[in-house]
C-alpha cells in the first residue's frame, strides 16, 4: 500500500501483531508498523508533523497528532527516503488506521501527504496481554 502527493511517496512496508507485550488494561492488543517516506519529486521536503485517526470497531475513534516523525524532522532531498518503525495500541479486536504527514518545500510551499489506510486485525484467539 502507497499514497503520494507532491513527489512524497508514504508506503506501509510491514504491519505486525506484537503478542505478549506489556500494554495498559484499556488497550491490550499492540500492532507495529514500519513506514518508508519517499521523495520521488524535484525538491527537498521537510517532514514537520503527523495525524493518525485510528477508528475501532466499537465506533471509538483516537486521534494522534504532534511535531515530527518519532522524535525526528525528517529533510528529504530527492531520491531520499525516511523509514521509521513505531506502534498502535487498541481496544477493540480491530481497527482502520489512516493519517497524514504534514510538511514543506524548501520554497515553503506547504505538502500533506496522506498515509495509506491500513487494518490492525488481532490474530484469532488473541486476547491481548497486560
Amino acid at each position: 500500500m502507497s499514497s503520494k502527493s507532491h513527489g512524497i511517496k508514504v508506503a506501509l512496508d510491514r504491519l505486525e501483531y506484537n503478542f505478549g507485550v506489556l500494554t495498559p488494561p484499556d488497550r491490550p492488543h499492540c500492532f507495529a508498523y514500519h513506514i518508508s517516506i519517499w521523495n520521488e519529486g524535484g525538491e527537498t521536503v521537510s517532514i514537520r508533523g503527523r495525524k493518525w485517526v485510528v477508528k475501532e470497531v466499537t465506533g471509538e475513534i483516537t486521534a494522534v497528532e504532534g511535531d515530527g516523525v518519532v522524535g525526528e524532522f525528517p529533510t528529504l532531498m530527492p531520491g531520499q527516503h525516511f523509514s521509521y518503525n513505531s506502534h498502535h495500541m487498541i481496544r477493540a479486536s480491530r481497527a482502520s488506521v489512516q493519517g497524514s504527514y504534514l510538511g514543506v518545500t524548501e520554497k515553503g510551499i506547504p505538502v500533506i501527504v496522506d498515509i495509506p489506510e491500513f487494518e490492525l486485525i488481532v490474530p484469532e484467539g488473541e486476547v491481548g496481554y497486560c
